[in-house]
């Protein structure tokens, strides 16, 4: 790998704050950012700059430069006080974001009361936002790129700065970044990805090895669950992400990239309180579908050749309809580039037959021998690339889809292993037993970070994923994890989309913020509260029952039915929705 190459970003500093200025020194280099916090000018000195600190009100170590998000009150700098080590990936370290702290520019007494409170809101919103696990970064190596886009990359992209040559699909700080585009103080600038990354050291048939797994979520149509869903005008799908497989060994580097994303229509699945309100596309132009999907297909096969769509919804009901619709979109395009696979994963493993995913795998063992996988050899020569995609998704692309994607993995590992002679031709993994539970491990990992980002829980169908069949404590916890999902989903969720649009910068800071939801937002629920309580009194105080107490029974159990009835009647206007955007 050529990482000796790369231009490397500052990892610790020191601010010093004076009541006019932000001075910000690299530990370890010749220059100094100076920021004005009245005129917010941003400034760079090289070379004898000590002279340039003053006497400073405080002074802070930090390891990196987050960014300037603007808020109500005014801009605030953000930086990273506090990393965890991951682990290293081509020799690189690769680091965890566990702390980050928001430093005001100038104080927020000069504004009114209401947009105080207002502010701090907005605050909490970045706040929770750098909180999500997890955030990642690298000083000198591109954790937004794959093994093979490093590898394809001219030399005059690798004289560039991390950040300037980043795939910005992938940098979840970017927006926050922006003040210092142009500046040639990108040696300041620390991209962060948003995901998952596992580095573990193993040990397989006596050869030790380094196998790493890296998940980045996209930035275009980021969101939550119900809020984000289907495809834009410009062909970006939520819950994008792209996850690679890396091996090292010995100095050989070997890749697999997988993708995963929303289904490529216009749709939505508002939440209204109901349990799962049904997938719906949208009435618009079937041109439209059709066209905006191409554009998405065409995106991704400029960018990793052959794409195999892998569907997982149902046959039957509203998914059945989605299927049938991306089905067609994808055969609208007779392109051989395309290939379209459907397998009805609830219908075809109903019952906790889990093992008929092997049908599925089978079906799909053909492309992937034949997309192969990015494999650069110790001497610098080039064995394989890999030419091609899965792109799996289900409803939501997450806990079907991670179930397959970890079965393709787990494939392609084994050919990696052979390749390099770790394996022998006729030896599988599956007993290599304490690699194989390392494997399933990390694999549930990565499923329950990319759900918690996306839907507020952990992934459901782990008990697969980490053990190799279904249980019913799996079963139990899936059923926890729904529930949690569901008032995560209807409640809190326009709370942490808007916080995702803020910090992405696709939404700005408003004033007011509180939206008055009508008479129905505390009145019905006010009204239920008491019915329940007065039904229950009712069904246990009473020694004996009687007439009259049977009667104010049945009245007060009415009123729950009746006042449940009329909330899920005007769901849409009890759930928690993003202020900032539209969806």
């Amino acid at each position: 790998m050529n990482n000796a190459k790369l231009q490397e970003v500052y990892s610790d500093l020191t601010l010093y704050t004076t009541p006019d200025k932000f001075f910000l020194e690299p530990k370890t280099g010749d220059e100094l950012m100076v920021i004005e916090r009245a005129s917010e000018n941003i400034v760079c000195f090289k070379n004898n700059h000590r002279h340039l600190i003053p006497a400073a009100n405080s002074r802070k170590d930090f390891c990196g430069l987050i960014g300037i998000v603007h808020l109500l009150a005014c801009p605030y700098l953000v930086v990273a006080v506090q990393r965890e080590l991951v682990g290293y990936i081509a020799g690189c370290a690769v680091w965890r974001l566990v702390k980050a702290e928001l430093i005001p520019f100038r104080s927020a007494l000069h504004l009114p009361p209401e947009k105080q409170a207002d502010n701090e809101i907005y605050l909490a919103m970045v706040e929770s936002v750098l909180s999500t696990p997890f955030l990642y970064f690298c000083y000198d190596y591109d954790l937004t790129h794959s093994l093979q886009r490093l590898h394809g990359i001219s030399p005059d992209f690798w004289n560039q700065s991390i950040w300037d040559r980043a795939d910005q699909r992938f940098v979840w700080n970017g927006n926050l970044l922006t003040p210092f585009k142009g500046l040639y103080i990108q040696k300041f600038c620390l991209p962060l990805i948003h995901g998952f990354i596992s580095i573990n050291f193993c040990v397989i048939n006596g050869h030790s090895l380094n196998w790493s797994i890296v998940s980045r979520r996209s930035v275009q149509r980021a969101g939550t669950r119900l809020h984000r869903r289907g495809i834009d005008k410009d062909g970006n799908v939520a819950n994008f992400v792209e996850t690679e497989q890396i091996v090292e060994y010995q100095g050989d580097h070997a890749s697999f990239v997988q993708i995963r994303g929303s289904i490529p229509l216009f749709w939505h699945q508002n939440p209204d309180l109901r349990y799962k309100p049904p997938p719906t596309l949208l009435e618009v132009d079937p041109q439209d579908h059709h066209s905006t999907c191409l554009r998405h297909m065409n995106d991704l096969m400029t960018m990793y050749g052959k794409v195999v769509c892998v569907n997982l919804v149902d046959q039957k009901g509203a998914e059945g309809n989605m299927e049938i619709a991306f089905q067609n979109a994808i055969n609208n395009m007779s392109s051989p580039s395309i290939r379209y696979e459907y397998f009805d994963f609830h219908a075809e493993c109903r019952k906790m037959r889990w093992d008929r995913l092997s049908i599925l795998i089978d079906r799909l063992s053909h492309d992937q021998d034949e997309m192969g996988f990015f494999l650069l050899l110790r001497d610098g020569s080039l064995s394989s690339l890999q030419d091609g995609v899965f792109r799996t998704n289900c409803i939501d692309c997450l806990d079907r889809t991670n179930v397959v994607q970890s079965m393709l993995a787990h494939r392609n590992l084994e050919s990696v292993l052979k390749k390099l002679q770790i394996l022998q031709q006729n030896q599988t993994l599956d007993y290599q037993y304490s690699f194989e539970l390392l494997f399933k491990n990390v694999w549930a990992d990565n499923a329950d970070i990319i759900s918690t980002q996306y839907s507020g829980t952990g992934a459901l169908k782990t008990d697969f994923t980490r053990t190799g069949k279904r249980t019913k404590m799996g079963l139990l916890q899936d059923g926890l994890n729904s529930l949690i999902r569901y008032y995560k989903n209807n409640l809190t969720d326009g709370y942490r989309q808007d916080s995702i649009d803020l910090f992405l910068g696709n939404g700005k800071p408003i004033s007011p913020l509180h939206i008055d939801k009508g008479w129905r937002y505390v009145t019905y629920p006010s009204v239920l509260l008491i019915a329940v309580a007065m039904f229950v009194a009712c069904a246990v105080t009473p020694s004996e029952y009687s007439t009259d107490s049977l009667l104010f029974l049945l009245f007060w159990g009415s009123m729950v039915y009746a006042t449940l009835h009329t909330i899920l009647k005007y769901g849409s206007e009890f759930v928690d929705k993003p202020r900032l955007t539209q969806s």
